[in-house]
C-alpha cells in the first residue's frame, strides 16, 4: 500500500470481517450455479451494488432469467423479495401501500390502517420500469433515494438491506416512459445481461426442461451483510486512485474545457459527482470480494462500464455511427492515464483529462 492511503488502515476485526465477505461471496456463487446456468459477471455486479448500499438497472431481452436470478439471490442473501410488474395504469400506492378505514368490531370504533405495499421488502425487482408513467417512476425512486416514503404525513422507513433492481427491456420502445438521465443516475449500475453461450444455452434447455426443485443456501442474513456494508466503507483507497477516478470521470464532461477528443465528437452531457462516488465504492466491493484489502486503478477500470454507460448521454453523430457509450468508456480507459508518472510523461493527455 502506499502513503496516501485514504484514512486509517483497516483493524484486525474489520480484516477478518472483509475474509468473511470473500469467502461468503464464494459460497454464494457456487450456491447460486445450482439455479442459474452462466452469467458470473452480472452476479458479480449485483453483489457489488448490495454490499456498496446502492442500486441497479438490468438491462437484457425477455427469457435470460433475471427475475429467477434476482429472487435465487434473495434466497441465498436471506432477505424478503417483492416483484412490483410496473404498468401504464399502475399507481404510486399499488408501489408504496395505502391507508383504509377499520372498524374495531368490539367498540365499532373506525380508524385509518396503513397496508404496506411491496416496496417494504428487502430486495425489489421493479420489472419494466420504462413501462409506467413518471409520476409511479418517481415514487419508486423517492423510496431508493430517501429509504422511506410518506404517506397520511407519517414517515416509513424502508427495510435494511434495502436493493432496488430495474428491469428495461432494450427491443421495445412502443408506449414506454424512459427514464431521464438525472433519475437514471441514481442507479448505481446499469448492468446488461447478455445471450448465453451456446454451451451454456445447452445446458439451460437441458435443465428447464427436466424435473428439478433447487432449494437454496441462506449463506448471509439482513444484519451480518448490513455488517459488511459498513466494512466495506473502512477498506482504504489511496489518493492516486481517487484523482484516477476523478480523471476518468471529469474527461466526459463536455463543459469544462479541454477532453479528449472522441468525447467532443460524440457526447452531448457528461458523468455528475455520483460517479466518482459508485466507482470508489464499486472498486472497494471489487477488491475484497476478490481478496484484497484496497482498492487498486484495476478495480476502478473494472467497474467503469456499469457505473458511466448510463451517465454518458450521446450525440447525434454517435448514434449515428453506432458508438456506444460502452465503446467510449473503452477509449476513455486507454487515454487517462492510471498514475501521475503517466501525466508527466504525457503533459499533452494530462491537459486533456485534467
Amino acid at each position: 500500500m502506499t502513503d496516501d492511503l485514504q484514512g486509517t488502515q483497516m483493524k484486525d476485526e474489520d480484516i477478518r470481517a472483509a475474509e468473511r465477505l470473500t469467502g461468503a461471496y464464494k459460497t454464494i456463487r457456487a450456491e447460486m450455479a445450482r439455479a442459474i446456468v452462466g452469467q458470473e459477471e452480472v452476479l458479480e455486479e449485483l453483489l457489488m451494488c448490495i454490499f456498496a448500499r446502492g442500486h441497479a438497472i438490468l438491462e437484457g431481452v425477455p427469457g435470460l432469467a433475471k427475475t429467477l436470478m434476482v429472487s435465487s439471490l434473495a434466497q441465498c442473501l436471506d432477505l424478503s423479495f417483492a416483484r412490483i410488474q410496473f404498468t401504464p395504469d399502475l399507481m404510486p400506492s399499488d408501489i408504496t401501500g395505502t391507508e383504509v378505514i377499520q372498524e374495531d368490531k368490539s367498540t365499532g370504533n373506525r380508524e385509518f390502517k396503513f397496508l404496506p405495499g411491496p416496496i417494504f421488502s428487502n430486495v425489489i425487482l421493479a420489472d419494466e420500469i420504462n413501462r409506467t408513467p413518471p409520476k409511479t417512476q418517481a415514487a419508486l425512486l423517492e423510496a431508493m433515494q430517501e429509504r422511506q416514503v410518506t404517506t397520511g404525513g407519517t414517515r416509513r422507513p424502508m427495510k435494511d438491506p434495502f436493493f432496488v433492481l430495474a428491469t428495461q427491456n432494450p427491443i421495445e420502445q412502443e408506449g414506454t416512459y424512459p427514464l431521464p438521465e438525472a433519475q437514471q443516475d441514481r442507479f448505481m449500475f446499469k448492468i446488461f445481461v447478455k445471450y448465453p453461450k451456446w454451451n451454456e444455452e445447452f445446458e439451460i434447455v437441458r435443465l428447464t426442461t427436466a424435473i428439478q426443485k433447487v432449494e437454496l443456501t441462506k449463506v448471509l442474513d439482513g444484519p451480518t451483510i448490513l455488517q459488511l456494508q459498513e466494512i466495506i466503507r473502512k477498506v482504504p483507497v489511496a489518493d492516486h486512485v481517487i484523482q484516477y477516478a476523478m480523471r476518468l470521470v471529469r474527461a466526459t464532461l463536455i463543459l469544462e474545457g479541454d477532453v479528449p477528443e472522441v468525447i467532443r465528437d460524440y457526447v452531448s452531457w457528461g458523468a455528475g459527482p455520483r460517479a466518482c462516488q459508485y466507482l470508489i465504492l464499486g472498486g472497494k466491493v471489487r477488491s475484497v470480494l476478490h481478496g484484497r484489502f484496497h482498492v487498486s486503478t484495476e478495480d476502478i477500470q473494472a467497474v467503469a462500464k456499469p457505473v458511466l454507460r448510463h451517465r454518458i448521454v450521446t450525440n447525434f453523430n454517435a448514434d449515428a455511427e453506432g458508438y456506444t457509450t460502452d465503446k467510449l468508456v473503452e477509449k476513455l480507459l486507454e487515454i487517462v492515464p492510471a498514475h501521475e508518472s503517466a501525466i508527466a510523461a504525457n503533459p499533452a493527455t494530462a491537459k486533456a483529462v485534467s
